[in-house]
Protein backbone atom coordinates (compact mmCIF):
# COMPACT_ATOMS: atom_id res chain seq x y z
CA UNK A 1 0.00 0.00 0.00
CA UNK A 2 2.78 2.41 0.96
CA UNK A 3 4.51 1.55 -2.32
CA UNK A 4 1.38 2.46 -4.31
CA UNK A 5 1.08 5.76 -2.46
CA UNK A 6 4.77 6.50 -3.18
CA UNK A 7 4.35 5.76 -6.90
CA UNK A 8 1.22 7.91 -7.08
CA UNK A 9 3.03 10.74 -5.33
CA UNK A 10 5.94 10.51 -7.77
CA UNK A 11 3.54 10.64 -10.72
CA UNK A 12 1.83 13.73 -9.31
CA UNK A 13 5.22 15.37 -8.76
CA UNK A 14 6.35 14.55 -12.31
CA UNK A 15 3.14 15.94 -13.73
CA UNK A 16 3.60 19.14 -11.74
CA UNK A 17 7.20 19.45 -12.96
CA UNK A 18 6.15 18.93 -16.59
CA UNK A 19 3.44 21.57 -16.22
CA UNK A 20 5.96 23.99 -14.71
CA UNK A 21 8.39 23.35 -17.59
CA UNK A 22 5.66 24.02 -20.14
CA UNK A 23 4.97 27.37 -18.50
CA UNK A 24 8.66 28.24 -18.80
CA UNK A 25 8.82 27.31 -22.50
CA UNK A 26 8.69 30.25 -24.92
CA UNK A 27 5.39 30.52 -26.74
CA UNK A 28 5.34 29.74 -30.44
CA UNK A 29 4.97 32.91 -32.51
CA UNK A 30 1.55 33.65 -33.94
CA UNK A 31 1.00 32.64 -37.57
CA UNK A 32 0.65 36.33 -38.46
CA UNK A 33 4.08 37.12 -36.96
CA UNK A 34 6.10 34.80 -39.21
CA UNK A 35 6.57 34.56 -42.95
CA UNK A 36 7.58 30.93 -43.30
CA UNK A 37 5.32 27.88 -43.16
CA UNK A 38 3.20 26.03 -45.71
CA UNK A 39 -0.22 26.90 -47.08
CA UNK A 40 -3.03 24.91 -45.50
CA UNK A 41 -4.44 21.88 -47.27
CA UNK A 42 -1.30 20.17 -48.59
CA UNK A 43 -1.59 16.42 -49.10
CA UNK A 44 0.78 14.14 -47.13
CA UNK A 45 2.90 13.73 -50.26
CA UNK A 46 3.01 17.49 -50.80
CA UNK A 47 3.94 18.07 -47.15
CA UNK A 48 6.83 15.63 -47.53
CA UNK A 49 8.01 17.42 -50.65
CA UNK A 50 7.66 20.80 -48.91
CA UNK A 51 9.89 19.61 -46.05
CA UNK A 52 12.52 18.30 -48.48
CA UNK A 53 12.52 21.63 -50.28
CA UNK A 54 12.68 23.48 -46.97
CA UNK A 55 15.75 21.46 -45.94
CA UNK A 56 17.50 22.10 -49.27
CA UNK A 57 16.68 25.81 -49.17
CA UNK A 58 17.44 26.60 -45.55
CA UNK A 59 19.85 23.94 -44.30
CA UNK A 60 22.19 23.05 -47.17
CA UNK A 61 25.40 25.09 -47.12
CA UNK A 62 27.60 24.54 -50.15
CA UNK A 63 31.36 24.11 -50.02
CA UNK A 64 34.04 23.63 -52.64
CA UNK A 65 33.58 19.88 -52.28
CA UNK A 66 29.82 20.07 -52.97
CA UNK A 67 30.09 22.41 -55.96
CA UNK A 68 30.36 25.95 -54.58
CA UNK A 69 31.91 28.50 -56.91
CA UNK A 70 34.62 29.02 -57.82
CA UNK A 71 32.88 32.41 -58.07
CA UNK A 72 29.80 33.03 -55.98
CA UNK A 73 27.75 35.50 -53.94
CA UNK A 74 26.51 33.26 -51.15
CA UNK A 75 26.91 29.70 -49.86
CA UNK A 76 23.22 28.86 -49.36
CA UNK A 77 19.72 29.91 -50.37
CA UNK A 78 18.61 30.67 -46.83
CA UNK A 79 21.50 33.03 -46.10
CA UNK A 80 19.91 35.63 -48.39
CA UNK A 81 16.32 35.03 -47.20
CA UNK A 82 16.40 34.60 -43.41
CA UNK A 83 13.04 33.24 -42.27
CA UNK A 84 11.92 33.62 -45.90
CA UNK A 85 12.05 37.39 -45.44
CA UNK A 86 13.80 40.22 -47.27
CA UNK A 87 17.57 40.39 -47.59
CA UNK A 88 20.00 42.83 -45.98
CA UNK A 89 22.51 45.18 -47.68
CA UNK A 90 25.17 42.57 -46.90
CA UNK A 91 23.35 40.08 -49.14
CA UNK A 92 22.41 42.56 -51.88
CA UNK A 93 23.19 41.40 -55.42
CA UNK A 94 24.70 43.42 -58.25
CA UNK A 95 23.31 43.01 -61.78
CA UNK A 96 25.04 44.54 -64.82
CA UNK A 97 25.37 44.50 -68.57
CA UNK A 98 22.01 45.49 -70.11
CA UNK A 99 20.82 49.04 -70.75
CA UNK A 100 18.03 48.52 -73.32
CA UNK A 101 15.89 45.87 -74.99
CA UNK A 102 18.75 44.52 -77.12
CA UNK A 103 19.85 42.22 -74.30
CA UNK A 104 22.88 41.83 -72.08
CA UNK A 105 26.09 43.02 -73.71
CA UNK A 106 28.45 41.69 -71.02
CA UNK A 107 27.68 37.98 -70.80
CA UNK A 108 31.26 37.24 -71.89
CA UNK A 109 32.48 39.32 -68.93
CA UNK A 110 30.38 37.67 -66.27
CA UNK A 111 26.95 39.23 -66.75
CA UNK A 112 24.21 39.40 -65.76
CA UNK A 113 25.26 39.04 -62.12
CA UNK A 114 28.41 39.98 -60.29
CA UNK A 115 30.01 37.17 -58.31
CA UNK A 116 31.87 39.23 -55.71
CA UNK A 117 33.31 36.31 -53.74
CA UNK A 118 35.67 33.55 -54.82
CA UNK A 119 37.29 30.37 -53.56
CA UNK A 120 41.01 30.61 -52.65
CA UNK A 121 43.12 30.87 -55.78
CA UNK A 122 40.44 32.70 -57.77
CA UNK A 123 39.74 36.38 -58.21
CA UNK A 124 36.20 37.67 -57.63
CA UNK A 125 34.54 39.63 -60.42
CA UNK A 126 34.35 43.38 -60.72
CA UNK A 127 31.81 45.35 -62.74
CA UNK A 128 33.33 45.99 -66.21
CA UNK A 129 34.06 49.60 -67.10
CA UNK A 130 31.21 51.26 -68.97
CA UNK A 131 28.55 48.80 -67.86
CA UNK A 132 25.44 50.07 -66.16
CA UNK A 133 24.61 48.19 -62.97
CA UNK A 134 22.01 48.00 -60.25
CA UNK A 135 21.81 46.65 -56.71
CA UNK A 136 19.03 44.16 -55.95
CA UNK A 137 18.13 43.38 -52.34
CA UNK A 138 16.78 39.81 -52.05
CA UNK A 139 12.97 39.83 -51.76
CA UNK A 140 10.79 37.93 -49.30
CA UNK A 141 9.73 34.49 -50.49
CA UNK A 142 6.27 34.15 -49.02
CA UNK A 143 3.15 33.80 -51.13
CA UNK A 144 5.10 33.17 -54.32
CA UNK A 145 2.83 30.30 -55.32
CA UNK A 146 -0.14 32.64 -55.45
CA UNK A 147 1.74 35.02 -57.74
CA UNK A 148 2.91 32.10 -59.88
CA UNK A 149 -0.71 31.00 -60.33
CA UNK A 150 -2.06 34.35 -61.58
CA UNK A 151 -3.03 34.03 -65.24
CA UNK A 152 -1.38 36.08 -67.97
CA UNK A 153 -4.85 37.38 -68.88
CA UNK A 154 -5.27 38.82 -65.38
CA UNK A 155 -1.95 40.66 -65.60
CA UNK A 156 -2.75 42.01 -69.07
CA UNK A 157 -6.17 43.21 -67.88
CA UNK A 158 -4.40 45.47 -65.36
CA UNK A 159 -2.04 46.93 -67.96
CA UNK A 160 -2.73 50.36 -69.45
CA UNK A 161 0.22 51.07 -71.77
CA UNK A 162 -1.36 54.17 -73.33
CA UNK A 163 -2.95 55.50 -70.12
CA UNK A 164 -6.39 55.18 -71.67
CA UNK A 165 -8.11 56.16 -68.42
CA UNK A 166 -6.00 59.32 -68.06
CA UNK A 167 -4.94 58.67 -64.46
CA UNK A 168 -1.20 58.99 -65.25
CA UNK A 169 -0.57 55.30 -64.55
CA UNK A 170 0.46 53.15 -67.51
CA UNK A 171 1.68 49.78 -66.27
CA UNK A 172 3.06 47.32 -68.80
CA UNK A 173 4.26 43.70 -68.63
CA UNK A 174 7.92 42.82 -69.04
CA UNK A 175 8.13 40.71 -72.19
CA UNK A 176 11.05 38.28 -71.83
CA UNK A 177 12.58 35.43 -73.80
CA UNK A 178 11.63 31.98 -72.56
CA UNK A 179 14.52 29.81 -71.34
CA UNK A 180 14.78 26.51 -73.28
CA UNK A 181 14.05 24.42 -70.19
CA UNK A 182 10.84 26.24 -69.29
CA UNK A 183 7.35 25.10 -70.15
CA UNK A 184 4.71 27.58 -71.26
CA UNK A 185 1.89 28.18 -68.82
CA UNK A 186 -1.43 26.60 -69.90
CA UNK A 187 -2.83 30.12 -70.38
CA UNK A 188 0.38 31.68 -71.74
CA UNK A 189 0.17 34.83 -73.84
CA UNK A 190 3.11 35.60 -76.12
CA UNK A 191 4.12 38.69 -78.06
CA UNK A 192 6.68 38.49 -80.86
CA UNK A 193 8.04 35.29 -79.35
CA UNK A 194 8.33 36.74 -75.83
CA UNK A 195 6.39 35.95 -72.67
CA UNK A 196 5.26 37.80 -69.55
CA UNK A 197 7.73 37.81 -66.66
CA UNK A 198 6.48 38.20 -63.11
CA UNK A 199 9.33 37.49 -60.66
CA UNK A 200 12.27 39.69 -59.73
CA UNK A 201 12.74 43.44 -59.37
CA UNK A 202 12.22 43.93 -63.11
CA UNK A 203 9.84 40.95 -63.58
CA UNK A 204 12.72 39.40 -65.52
CA UNK A 205 11.97 35.79 -64.50
CA UNK A 206 9.14 33.80 -66.06
CA UNK A 207 8.45 31.37 -63.24
CA UNK A 208 9.85 29.91 -60.02
CA UNK A 209 11.94 27.31 -61.84
CA UNK A 210 13.82 30.04 -63.73
CA UNK A 211 14.20 32.02 -60.51
CA UNK A 212 15.51 28.98 -58.62
CA UNK A 213 17.82 27.47 -61.24
CA UNK A 214 19.22 30.95 -61.94
CA UNK A 215 19.86 31.59 -58.25
CA UNK A 216 21.72 28.30 -57.79
CA UNK A 217 23.90 29.14 -60.77
CA UNK A 218 24.41 32.89 -60.40
CA UNK A 219 24.34 33.17 -56.60
CA UNK A 220 26.28 30.04 -55.64
CA UNK A 221 28.03 28.92 -58.82
CA UNK A 222 26.09 25.64 -58.75
CA UNK A 223 25.37 24.04 -62.12
CA UNK A 224 22.24 22.03 -62.93
CA UNK A 225 20.76 20.41 -65.99
CA UNK A 226 18.72 23.62 -66.36
CA UNK A 227 21.64 26.06 -65.99
CA UNK A 228 24.71 23.93 -66.84
CA UNK A 229 27.30 26.63 -67.55
CA UNK A 230 30.10 27.38 -65.10
CA UNK A 231 30.06 31.06 -64.07
CA UNK A 232 33.88 31.16 -64.13
CA UNK A 233 34.88 29.46 -67.39
CA UNK A 234 31.58 29.52 -69.25
CA UNK A 235 32.03 25.80 -69.97
CA UNK A 236 29.18 23.31 -69.66
CA UNK A 237 29.63 21.12 -66.57
CA UNK A 238 27.90 18.09 -65.12
CA UNK A 239 25.05 19.03 -62.76
CA UNK A 240 26.13 19.83 -59.20
CA UNK A 241 22.57 19.83 -57.92
CA UNK A 242 19.96 17.27 -58.94
CA UNK A 243 16.72 17.98 -60.77
CA UNK A 244 14.85 16.43 -57.83
CA UNK A 245 16.38 18.91 -55.38
CA UNK A 246 15.64 21.86 -57.63
CA UNK A 247 12.07 20.73 -58.13
CA UNK A 248 11.64 20.26 -54.37
CA UNK A 249 12.91 23.79 -53.74
CA UNK A 250 10.53 25.15 -56.39
CA UNK A 251 7.66 23.31 -54.71
CA UNK A 252 8.72 24.69 -51.32
CA UNK A 253 8.66 28.24 -52.68
CA UNK A 254 5.34 27.64 -54.40
CA UNK A 255 3.73 26.20 -51.26
CA UNK A 256 4.86 28.88 -48.77
CA UNK A 257 1.89 30.57 -47.14
CA UNK A 258 0.90 34.15 -47.82
CA UNK A 259 1.63 36.78 -45.14
CA UNK A 260 -1.24 37.31 -42.72
CA UNK A 261 -2.34 40.89 -41.95
CA UNK A 262 -2.12 41.88 -38.28
CA UNK A 263 -4.57 44.00 -36.28
CA UNK A 264 -6.84 44.47 -39.29
CA UNK A 265 -9.68 45.76 -37.08
CA UNK A 266 -7.61 48.50 -35.44
CA UNK A 267 -9.29 51.87 -36.10
CA UNK A 268 -6.04 53.59 -37.19
CA UNK A 269 -5.26 50.74 -39.59
CA UNK A 270 -8.74 50.88 -41.10
CA UNK A 271 -8.29 54.63 -41.54
CA UNK A 272 -4.84 54.10 -43.05
CA UNK A 273 -6.29 51.64 -45.56
CA UNK A 274 -8.82 54.26 -46.67
CA UNK A 275 -6.04 56.85 -47.04
CA UNK A 276 -4.03 54.31 -49.10
CA UNK A 277 -6.87 54.31 -51.65
CA UNK A 278 -7.61 58.03 -51.31
CA UNK A 279 -4.01 58.97 -52.15
CA UNK A 280 -3.95 56.51 -55.08
CA UNK A 281 -1.39 53.94 -53.90
CA UNK A 282 -3.80 51.22 -55.01
CA UNK A 283 -3.37 52.28 -58.64
CA UNK A 284 -0.18 50.18 -58.81
CA UNK A 285 -0.26 48.29 -55.52
CA UNK A 286 -3.46 46.47 -56.47
CA UNK A 287 -4.84 45.03 -53.22
CA UNK A 288 -6.56 41.90 -54.55
CA UNK A 289 -5.69 39.43 -57.27
CA UNK A 290 -7.10 36.01 -58.15
CA UNK A 291 -5.24 32.88 -59.12
CA UNK A 292 -6.08 30.62 -62.02
CA UNK A 293 -5.61 26.86 -61.90
CA UNK A 294 -2.94 25.34 -59.67
CA UNK A 295 -1.94 21.77 -58.73
CA UNK A 296 -1.99 22.93 -55.09
CA UNK A 297 -5.64 22.96 -54.01
CA UNK A 298 -5.23 25.93 -51.64
CA UNK A 299 -3.92 28.06 -54.53
CA UNK A 300 -6.54 27.04 -57.07
CA UNK A 301 -8.91 29.81 -58.25
CA UNK A 302 -8.66 31.83 -55.06
CA UNK A 303 -8.46 35.52 -54.16
CA UNK A 304 -5.43 36.85 -52.30
CA UNK A 305 -4.11 40.25 -51.24
CA UNK A 306 -0.52 40.93 -52.36
CA UNK A 307 -0.83 44.68 -53.13
CA UNK A 308 0.83 44.49 -56.54
CA UNK A 309 -0.24 44.49 -60.19
CA UNK A 310 2.91 42.59 -61.29
CA UNK A 311 3.46 45.27 -63.95
CA UNK A 312 6.36 47.58 -64.77
CA UNK A 313 6.01 51.28 -64.03
CA UNK A 314 8.13 54.34 -64.77
CA UNK A 315 9.51 55.25 -61.33
CA UNK A 316 11.40 58.36 -62.32
CA UNK A 317 15.01 59.47 -62.58
CA UNK A 318 15.94 58.87 -58.92
CA UNK A 319 15.41 55.14 -59.42
CA UNK A 320 16.97 54.92 -62.89
CA UNK A 321 20.13 52.84 -62.38
CA UNK A 322 21.02 52.45 -66.05
CA UNK A 323 20.39 48.71 -65.94
CA UNK A 324 17.45 46.59 -67.08
CA UNK A 325 16.20 43.14 -68.02
CA UNK A 326 13.87 41.92 -70.77
CA UNK A 327 11.81 44.67 -72.40
CA UNK A 328 11.84 46.90 -69.30
CA UNK A 329 13.33 50.38 -69.51
CA UNK A 330 16.07 51.30 -67.04
CA UNK A 331 13.62 53.48 -65.09
CA UNK A 332 10.87 50.84 -65.00
CA UNK A 333 10.37 48.52 -62.02
CA UNK A 334 7.86 45.83 -61.20
CA UNK A 335 5.42 46.89 -58.48
CA UNK A 336 6.71 45.00 -55.41
CA UNK A 337 4.09 43.18 -53.31
CA UNK A 338 3.49 45.00 -50.03
CA UNK A 339 2.27 41.99 -48.07
CA UNK A 340 4.75 41.10 -45.33
CA UNK A 341 6.18 44.63 -45.33
CA UNK A 342 5.73 45.10 -41.59
CA UNK A 343 7.76 41.95 -40.86
CA UNK A 344 10.70 43.01 -43.03
CA UNK A 345 12.77 44.31 -40.13
CA UNK A 346 12.90 40.83 -38.61
CA UNK A 347 15.03 39.50 -41.45
CA UNK A 348 16.88 42.78 -42.05
CA UNK A 349 18.65 43.16 -38.73
CA UNK A 350 16.01 45.29 -37.03
CA UNK A 351 15.90 48.08 -39.63
CA UNK A 352 14.09 48.61 -42.90
CA UNK A 353 16.03 48.41 -46.19
CA UNK A 354 13.39 49.14 -48.81
CA UNK A 355 13.14 49.83 -52.56
CA UNK A 356 14.94 47.61 -55.05
CA UNK A 357 18.39 48.31 -53.58
CA UNK A 358 17.57 48.86 -49.91
CA UNK A 359 18.40 52.57 -49.98
CA UNK A 360 15.26 53.60 -48.03
CA UNK A 361 15.47 52.89 -44.30
CA UNK A 362 11.91 54.01 -43.48
CA UNK A 363 8.55 53.58 -45.22
CA UNK A 364 8.29 57.36 -45.45
CA UNK A 365 11.66 57.54 -47.24
CA UNK A 366 10.55 54.80 -49.65
CA UNK A 367 7.39 56.72 -50.54
CA UNK A 368 9.37 59.91 -51.14
CA UNK A 369 11.61 58.12 -53.65
CA UNK A 370 8.62 57.42 -55.90
CA UNK A 371 8.67 59.46 -59.11
CA UNK A 372 7.56 59.11 -62.71
CA UNK A 373 4.04 57.69 -62.80
CA UNK A 374 3.88 57.89 -59.00
CA UNK A 375 4.87 61.58 -58.77
CA UNK A 376 1.31 62.88 -58.26
CA UNK A 377 0.55 60.17 -55.72
CA UNK A 378 3.71 61.02 -53.81
CA UNK A 379 2.71 64.69 -53.83
CA UNK A 380 -0.68 63.81 -52.34
CA UNK A 381 1.08 61.88 -49.61
CA UNK A 382 3.37 64.83 -48.86
CA UNK A 383 0.39 67.14 -48.32
CA UNK A 384 -1.38 64.77 -45.91
CA UNK A 385 -1.69 65.86 -42.26
CA UNK A 386 0.92 64.10 -40.13
CA UNK A 387 -1.75 62.05 -38.39
CA UNK A 388 -2.94 60.67 -41.74
CA UNK A 389 0.63 59.86 -42.80
CA UNK A 390 1.12 57.87 -39.62
CA UNK A 391 -2.19 56.03 -40.14
CA UNK A 392 -1.13 55.11 -43.68
CA UNK A 393 2.24 53.85 -42.49
CA UNK A 394 0.59 51.90 -39.67
CA UNK A 395 -1.65 50.23 -42.26
CA UNK A 396 1.35 49.35 -44.42
CA UNK A 397 3.13 47.89 -41.41
CA UNK A 398 0.11 45.70 -40.69
CA UNK A 399 0.38 43.93 -44.04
Amino acid sequence: MRQCILVAGMLVLMAAMLDACKKLEPKAPANSDILDGPVEGLTPEQNERFLKGDAAFNNEIFTKETGLGPLFVSTSCGSCHAGDGKGHPFTTLTRFGQYDETGNQYLHLGGPQLQNRALPGYEPETVPAGSGFSKFTPPANTGLGYIDAVSDATILALADPDDADGDGISGVPNWISLKPYLDERPDAVSKNGRYIGRFGKKAGAYDLMQQTAGAYNQDMGITSSYEPYDTYTGNELDPEVSNETLQNVVFYLRALKAPVQRNANDAAIINGKAIFTQVGCNKCHTPELKTGTSPIAALNNTSFFPYTDLLLHDMGSQLDDGYTEGSAKTYEWRTPPLWGLGLSKRSQGGSYYLMHDGRATTIDAAILLHGGEAEKIKDRYITLPEQDKQALIKFLESL
